[in-house]
């Protein structure tokens, strides 16, 4: 079966599809070994980790692509891009969606903020008119080759026009073609419910963790999302919030095992070199050297019997 086939049925299924953030090898790969059915490459976790800044548009068209293409090259599991606004108008997101099919990715989000754009728990948001937010997801259904790709369509004017413009907006996009839809930054548990209720396509909402300091999407298990009507979750900052704590965690053990002068042993900041390498693939990597490499090969590499050693 095709992953955009199986994205498109995870999404209809009757029970929630939970879909973690992921930025890169380590965390796609961990979120698949974890039993995950599908991921959601976060533009804010690619904005921070390529380029050290806040998710304000800055990421360019090429490096998104580019990542994306990495990163859904290395698991099994279908994942979908984050585009932002489409870097540009109608007829960008029409190049947009092609780019981001033909790099492998199984689906596309497309939001309606005004360029450059911004995390929508942000302040500052602008949003385009309705009317151009539909062209824009007429053309990206328009652009994509394969039937079962994902038009993921958001808006962020519930920040600046309320709830029910954002309803109307979703099913504006909804009437367009697009298949999952997102009104991101809702405020309260009824808000959501209304939401799912009153879109005629299926709902996503996104959850975060950690200290708040704003008004933002109340946190909700998964389970209630599900009965609130909800056909997706993402959690696209879990995994760049985590790896923050627990890197200053390691490096505070780091400063202090210097300021001490000794060795300071905390094996749980930090994941073994073996574990590392089997999940970054490195068994299949010696599968493949058993398979095509020549004897001569690898008794260079791994001496008289042909195989490595155990990695430590």
């Amino acid at each position: 079966m095709k992953k955009t086939t199986l994205f498109r049925q995870l999404i209809e299924a009757e029970e929630i599809l939970i879909q973690p953030g992921v930025y890169d090898g380590f965390s796609a790969r961990l979120i698949e070994q974890m039993g995950f059915k599908s991921g959601s490459v976060s533009g804010a976790g690619l904005s921070e980790t390529t380029l050290g800044w806040a998710d304000v548009g800055l990421l360019s068209y090429e490096a998104n692509v580019s990542r994306s293409r990495d990163i859904a090259a290395c698991v099994d599991i279908p994942l979908s891009a984050d585009a932002d606004t489409g870097y540009g108008n109608a007829v960008n997101v029409f190049f947009t969606v092609r780019g981001f099919e033909a790099a492998g990715l199984d689906g596309i989000m497309l939001e309606d903020q005004v360029s450059p754009k911004r995390c929508g728990h942000m302040d500052g948001k602008e949003v385009i008119s309705a009317e151009e937010g539909v062209e824009k997801i007429r053309a990206a259904v328009e652009a994509k080759r394969d039937p079962d790709f994902i038009i993921k369509a958001r808006t962020d004017a519930t920040a600046t026009h309320g709830v029910k413009e954002a309803i109307r907006r979703l099913n504006l996009y909804a009437e367009a073609g697009a298949d999952l839809l997102f009104a991101d930054a809702i405020l309260t548990r009824e808000d959501i419910a209304l939401v799912a209720k009153e879109v005629s396509k299926p709902l996503s909402v996104n959850m975060g963790f950690g200290i708040r300091a704003r008004p933002t999407t109340p946190l909700i298990c998964a389970r209630e999302l599900q009965d609130l009507g909800v056909a997706v979750v993402s959690y696209p900052r879990l995994c760049t919030s985590a790896a923050i704590m627990g890197m200053r965690n390691a490096l505070g053990v780091l400063k202090q095992s210097i300021e001490e002068g000794r060795v300071v042993e905390r094996p749980e900041f930090a994941v073994s070199f073996a574990e590392i390498n089997d999940l970054m693939g490195l068994g299949t990597i010696r599968e493949l050297e058993q398979k095509f490499l020549t004897k001569d090969q690898l008794a260079s590499k791994y001496g008289d019997a042909g195989k490595p050693a155990n990695e430590h």
